[in-house]
């Protein structure tokens, strides 16, 4: 059993949220999974587009995980930067996708001069909508795709 460190804004959720997730669970093994999901003000001040309040986010989130993975028992934390608890607490694994990846390694880096272990970086790819771009929230909202890449417009 391992401790997997996440992060994000989830909003909307699509499928690249999801094989993030379902990274996270499967290296716990039934360990522990911590979600650190962006403050409403963090969430805001980094995206040109509405996003939703963090108490709709993280129930969403939790509704999401249950339907796709089973699980009822989501810990979700409220971060206020891109660290969140993963530069002071420990943990097995940081999972990121290719977008994130410079921040595993500044996280590793600063957990370095705390004298705590590295986290091993797992890293997904981006999950493609069928045009062949990455599926993004930004798209999703744009009304471009839905959340599994299908395109809305074209």
């Amino acid at each position: 059993m391992a401790r997997v460190a996440v992060g994000g804004t989830f909003d909307p959720i699509h499928d690249g949220h999801i094989a993030l997730l379902r990274r996270a669970y499967e290296l716990s093994n039934g360990g522990e999974v911590i979600i650190g999901l962006t403050s409403d003000e963090m969430a805001r001040e980094s995206r040109k587009r509405a996003v939703r309040d963090f108490i709709v986010r993280a129930e969403n989130l939790k509704s999401v995980i249950r339907i796709c993975f089973g699980i009822d028992n989501v810990t979700i934390t409220e971060i206020d930067d891109q660290c969140g608890p993963s530069i002071y607490e420990e943990f097995d694994y940081i999972v990121v996708s290719p977008e994130t990846l410079a921040m595993a390694e500044r996280i590793n880096r600063l957990r370095a001069r705390k004298n705590l272990k590295p986290l091993q970086i797992s890293m997904i790819e981006y999950q493609m909508a069928d045009d062949s771009i990455r599926i993004s929230s930004t798209r999703i909202s744009e009304g471009k795709i839905d959340s599994h890449g299908k395109i809305l417009v074209g």
